[in-house]
């Protein structure tokens, strides 16, 4: 791998981590938050759920403009409103206060979340595009797997105000990274057939595709798993379970290490095997370990120790579930990465916060809602991995493999 190849990674991982920090680091607060604003567990929550809807369907705004205006000026607008929405939260008085402005952080996040996987497209397909998007996901874990440890010992250190002041410097540093380290990927000269007509054109398209259809809900779902997990985690592990926040913390970086170490897999299995057959067993593998917990809790086995190495073994499969969709279902949509980046980011997160919502009308404080919640999403993805990648789906996209 060249230097270009990896400092590109950096910078998008980096950019594209700025989103989840506010809510990995976030996590260890929402008991604490309740407290000191007098808010219930469902209002908390609100201003996690509000953060996901807002941060996925500006998506479907940003991604267009992104096709007709570059790469870098949507990114720069949503770093702004993104480190307005942090501090607005910094200094949230209620918890009405609070999520107003985690939504405008949320809209904010929306373009670092969608852009990067634009700028991918614009530079690879194929072997080489899941290469970058695991190596972009590595730098990406530094979210998941540090965020919550620091954000733990920032709010026993300095309450959880801080940690909205903390996400403000990295928005700023990832600015400057911007600024400094990332050329335009998608020049004036192939903008120009790119404008608000052809953006709804290119929405048809997409919505009549099968098959980007298919694999945008495979990553859903599976991405949607996880939401449900860090929706319900803190108060799982903290309030049932009674772990500290560090504690919780460590717990949440294990999971995360194991989804973005087998992710560093992508590129080495898709050269050997091919995209499609990687997807495929990774589905089966992680819906198979996440319905075994949910069979073995259900029996009355709801040990922490239980349900931890099936929840690690089972995000590990996952972490290769995620980069292979994402550049299968963009890999036939070159002219319109960033229209198609964006649907697939605005129904992931659409996804996700539905199961968020569903998990959450059944939540009673103890965790066999939320492994329930986790297994289903799994299933669902496995049912949409056999309808799309079937054996008719292999056949009709045989180049493919």
């Amino acid at each position: 791998m060249t230097p270009r190849f990896l400092r590109i990674a950096v910078v998008l991982g980096l950019l594209t981590a700025v989103g989840p920090f506010a809510i990995d680091m976030y996590l260890p607060a929402l008991p604490s938050i309740g407290a000191d604003l007098g808010a219930g567990t469902v209002p908390v929550q609100m201003s996690l759920l509000v953060f996901f809807l807002s941060m996925g369907f500006a998506q479907i705004i940003v991604g267009p403009i992104s096709d007709m205006v570059g790469r870098k000026a949507p990114l720069y607008l949503g770093l702004a409103l993104f480190i307005a929405g942090s501090i607005g939260s910094a200094l949230a008085t209620s918890i009405e206060m609070l999520i107003t402005f985690r939504f405008l952080q949320g809209l904010g996040a929306s373009a670092g979340m969608v852009v990067p996987r634009a700028v991918v497209r614009d530079l690879h397909t194929g072997t080489e595009a899941a290469r970058l998007m695991s190596l972009l996901m590595l730098v990406f874990s530094i979210s998941p797997i540090l965020a919550p440890l620091t954000g733990s010992f920032i709010i026993e250190t300095l309450g959880w105000r801080a940690v909205f002041w903390s996400v403000t410097v990295a928005a700023l540093l990832a600015v400057v990274l911007l600024a400094t380290s990332l050329k335009e990927t998608r020049p004036a000269s192939e903008r120009q057939g790119s404008s608000l007509r052809s953006a709804l054109g290119g929405y048809r398209f997409l919505m009549g595709d099968r098959n980007f259809l298919g694999l945008t809900f495979i990553g859903g779902f599976g991405i949607s798993s996880f939401f449900v997990y860090l929706s319900s985690s803190s108060f799982v592990l903290i309030n049932h379970y009674g772990l500290s926040p560090s504690v919780y913390s460590m717990f949440f970086s294990i999971n995360a290490v194991a989804f973005f170490a087998m992710s560093q897999l992508t590129g080495t299995l898709t050269e050997r095997f091919g995209l499609r057959r990687v997807v495929r067993v990774a589905v089966v593998s992680y819906a198979t370990v996440m319905v075994a917990m949910l069979a073995v809790m259900a029996t009355g086995q709801q040990s922490l120790w239980v349900m931890a190495p099936f929840l690690f073994v089972g995000y590990g499969f996952l972490g290769l579930v995620i980069p292979t969709t994402s550049v299968l279902a963009m890999d036939d949509h070159g002219a319109i990465a960033g229209t198609a980046s964006a649907l697939m980011g605005t129904l992931h997160f659409a996804t996700g916060a539905l199961a968020m919502a569903v998990s959450g009308l059944f939540f009673d404080g103890t965790p066999l809602p939320m492994v329930t919640s986790i297994a289903a999403c799994a299933v669902l993805a496995l049912a949409l991995t056999q309808l799309t990648l079937g054996r008719t789906g292999a056949a009709a996209r045989a180049p493919a493999e």
